[in-house]
């Protein structure tokens, strides 16, 4: 029984990773919960550049342009996140596990089926309430470079593909 649906194909910038031989099962973004950190800092910082501007401390014009060119500083970074959020995938193919990040500099974590000796998911309670939650993975002891993988968005569902991948019927 598939729990996501074939029609699922991933992008040019994650079909390069993958093998002539694989097939692609899942590709997802991590969900936009990773978000929350970038959104909250952007908006206490207009907040707070807003109220600084309506102080003694903003008298001068040149306090008041510094007080804004800080803000925009905080914008570029908060596009940047979104930027970066756009091009990390998550992969499950039917021979490993992927996660791409990385907007200038490219990093492609694997793991293959193959070595996955326990897999678990967790979720916090801002994570039920969202619907995201972390993959757990060890493999024989070693440690790997995708051991956690954050924000994954319908954990269960996923799960139960990744498990369906490993263990066959």
């Amino acid at each position: 029984m598939r729990l996501v649906a074939p029609t699922n194909r991933a992008p040019a910038s994650v079909n390069r990773y993958l093998l002539p031989h694989e097939q692609d099962v899942v590709t997802i973004r991590r969900h936009p919960a990773v978000l929350i950190t970038p959104v909250s800092v952007v908006l206490g910082s207009l907040i707070f550049a807003g109220l600084l501007s309506n102080t003694a401390i903003a008298a001068s014009p040149a306090a008041l342009a510094i007080i804004w060119w800080l803000w925009l500083l905080v914008l570029v970074w908060f596009v940047w996140r979104v930027a970066e959020w756009s091009v990390d995938y998550f992969v499950i193919t039917s021979q490993r596990l992927l996660l791409t990040t990385g907007l200038i500099t490219r990093q492609v974590n694997m793991m293959p089926l193959g070595k996955v000796t326990d897999m678990r998911f967790e979720r916090s309670l801002l994570g039920r309430f969202l619907g995201y939650g972390t993959f757990v993975m060890e493999s024989a002891g070693q440690d790997q470079a995708l051991s956690r993988i954050h924000f994954v968005p319908y954990p269960e569902q996923l799960y139960l593909e990744v498990v369906g991948l490993i263990f066959p019927e």
